[in-house]
């Protein structure tokens, strides 16, 4: 075979060429055995259509894998939750068991599980197929429920395809959307959240803690049953309909999918399901995650593959999602799991410590994703750069579409926890914000949910801290303040702006929503006060966080419309470090900033390619909590620098201190 493209790319990996063909290899025979030229890889990731309830006939069947259980009973009200004969599944080749039963045992909405015995003990288990579950409010217990409701979703987002190609991503957990000190649900989400995030530009969607968890504090991250939508939120009709509602709006929706690991629990959970701990898990001690205390996938057996593949393929066409985000992708590619490790150089991501299992499933899940869906969005969670994360798996990549630049925020916090913005390096700021891997996109985000969970603070807290609880209307002034927004604003404009591929913004920062999310646990009395959104903030005229709102919101309109991360590559035209002036271009558009505290600059020079230009997006104004004083109207034309033109052309422009511009080159008029 002729070299793969990813070694062509970078000539530092030719040492590793051998283990990367090796991966690729794996790769390539799974494919071949599952027939992939033929949609197998489809069919393959089909369990989902067998294991579990399902109608037949004028019946039910019911299947399940547990290949070390010596019975397994299916159990409810029709047995009163006891194992009996009549309910008694069948053994057959392979580990599977099988039951058909009347269609009068079970209708909508009843519950039941299984009572699984093995041969030193038994227990109660939910389905791994399970497709709805819900918890009993008194007893905490959670069961499996069948959902087959008379009349079928009506779906009228017309096979909706993401028709962009940078994704500039609204971050979202559905249950503390709401301003209310309670779980919120998707139908809330639907008519309350989805207009927002419409009216202020993001084209995506990302929503955290769709798969069924136990304990809600999890964030979504510790997952039980993997095939359910999140009970807690509403009904699958509702999670539909979001989604539904949503493309008709031309916004795709994409989720967070947890494959890196799953929940220990025995009877919520997938551990010790037929009695052993190596069912879908590694043996032994790599089957336990050790910062996380859950287990971890054994990706190289076939029956795991078929479960979280057909998981993949599932959300896309019963839920119509349009991709995912990959969690924790850095703690599937390691046996150490990246836990303090540091990766200073190509040897690190090839010493042997990787899990060429998960390589080879995750090369497999993006082909199967693109296969059913072309335009998807494939997102990966992956700190440690490693080497074809964002490469096509034919090529001898992973396969995702983009990676999160996750040392992106790391870089602002320790920027403003460190240094007086007076020290800020413009040179640094851009290279910090514009470094990637040749082969790969990535979304760019200056803060997350992880930035803002109690223990951390947002950027806006770090900069403004108390002053926010005092300060904040619009008729009390305070010069914390005005650094906070300014800053806040900078920030957030130079990272969108340099990014290279889309943009990341979790939900309510975009406006400066104060202090932190705790969710409910016995540390703070079980209380929702922190796991909300005020949005009553940002709609109140009174307050300066209306001012954040009105500039994030025009800052996404502005790039999206515009589409300002068209143009690549990302060039720097000046970075002065003494005024603190930063300016960049991407084609004809110019990026100008300047972060000095206190300075501003009356025709201050800048390099640019001859033409006349007009400001898009402007920080200063009023309506931002800025202060009104760039002339927004004229066009501004280039000059020759000196009088000369073989010196270049400059642009001249009054720069007041912390503010950003975007403009752009207006096109010069043919003459025929």
């Amino acid at each position: 075979m002729s070299k793969l493209s990813l070694l062509e790319k970078d000539a530092w990996l030719s040492p590793h060429q051998g283990a990367i063909e090796a991966t690729f290899h794996n790769y390539k025979d799974l494919l071949d055995e599952f027939g992939d030229s033929h949609d197998g890889i489809v069919n393959f990731a089909g369990n989902h259509l067998f294991f579990g309830l399902h109608p037949y006939g004028d019946g039910w069947v019911f299947r399940e894998w547990a290949p070390n259980a010596k019975k397994i009973h299916l159990i409810g009200d029709f047995s009163n939750w006891q194992p009996v004969e009549s309910y008694r599944l069948q053994q057959k080749d392979h580990g599977i068991w099988e039951i058909f039963f009347p269609a009068n045992t079970l209708k909508h909405m009843d519950l039941y599980k299984l009572y699984v015995e093995w041969e030193f003990g038994t227990g109660h288990r939910i389905p791994a197929y399970a497709k709805r579950v819900i918890q009993d409010p008194q007893t905490l217990i959670f069961s499996a429920q069948v959902w087959q409701p008379q009349t079928p979703f009506n779906w009228t987002d017309n096979d909706f395809q993401p028709a962009f190609k940078h994704p500039v991503i609204y971050e979202a957990h559905v249950g503390m959307a709401e301003k209310d000190e309670k779980v919120g649900t998707y139908k809330e989400f639907t008519n309350n959240i989805l207009p927002r995030i419409n009216e202020a530009g993001y084209n995506v969607i990302q929503l955290m803690a769709v798969q069924e968890h136990p304990y809600y504090g999890s964030f979504g991250y510790h997952v039980s049953n993997f095939f359910a939508a999140s009970s807690r939120f509403g009904t699958p009709e509702d999670l539909k309909e979001l989604v539904n509602r949503a493309h008709e709006l031309g916004i795709a929706v994409i989720m967070d999918i947890v494959h890196s690991h799953a929940v220990k629990n025995e009877e919520e959970g997938l551990s010790r399901f037929d009695g052993t701990l190596d069912q879908y898990f590694y043996p032994g001690d790599r089957g336990f995650h050790p910062a996380w205390d859950s287990r971890c996938f054994d990706y190289g057996k076939k029956e795991v593959q078929a479960f979280l593949l057909s998981n993949c393929r599932f959300w896309l066409e019963e839920y119509h999602f349009d991709g995912y985000r990959f969690d924790g992708v850095t703690s599937m590619l390691y046996h150490h799991h990246g836990l303090e490790k540091a990766f200073t150089n190509y040897n690190d991501y090839f010493d042997g410590s990787q899990d060429r299992n998960a390589l080879v499933y995750l090369m497999l899940a993006n082909h199967l994703i693109h296969k059913i869906k072309p335009k998807a969005i494939s997102v990966a969670e992956e700190m440690s750069g490693f080497p074809g994360t964002g490469a096509p798996p034919e090529e001898g990549g992973l396969g995702f579409n983009f990676r999160l630049s996750m040392g992106v925020p790391d870089f602002w916090i320790k920027l403003i926890k460190e240094l007086p913005d007076e020290d800020w390096d413009m040179g640094t700021i851009f290279h910090e914000l514009t470094q990637h891997r040749p082969e790969e996109r990535t979304i760019s985000y200056a803060e997350s949910h992880d930035q803002a969970l109690v223990g951390d603070k947002t950027i806006i807290f770090r900069l403004a801290d108390k002053e926010m609880y005092d300060f904040m209307s619009k008729d009390t002034p305070s010069l914390v303040i005005d650094r906070a927004i300014a800053l806040h604003k900078l920030i957030r404009l130079v990272t969108l702006t340099t990014a290279n591929g889309g943009y990341l913004n979790f939900m309510g920062n975009e406006f400066g929503h104060p202090e932190w999310i705790d969710f409910p646990r016995e540390g703070n009395n079980w209380s929702y006060k922190y796991a909300r959104r005020q949005w009553n903030l940002a709609d109140d005229k009174t307050l300066k966080y209306e001012w954040l709102k009105a500039f994030d919101t025009a800052m996404i309109n502005t790039v999206v419309e515009e589409k300002v991360l068209t143009p690549l590559p990302v060039y720097q035209n000046l970075a002065n470090e003494g005024d603190k002036i930063l300016v960049f271009n991407r084609g004809d558009f110019l990026m100008v900033f300047n972060f000095h505290p206190s300075a501003s600059f009356p025709d201050y020079g800048i390099p640019v390619a001859p033409g006349k230009y007009k400001i898009l997006l402007n920080s200063d104004r009023p309506e931002y909590g800025g202060f009104d004083r760039i002339d927004q109207a004229p066009l501004y034309f280039s000059e020759p620098v000196g009088g000369n033109p073989k010196n270049g052309h400059q642009l001249k422009l009054y720069l007041p201190n912390r503010t950003g511009l975007i403009l752009r080159k207006i096109p010069t008029p043919r003459v025929h």
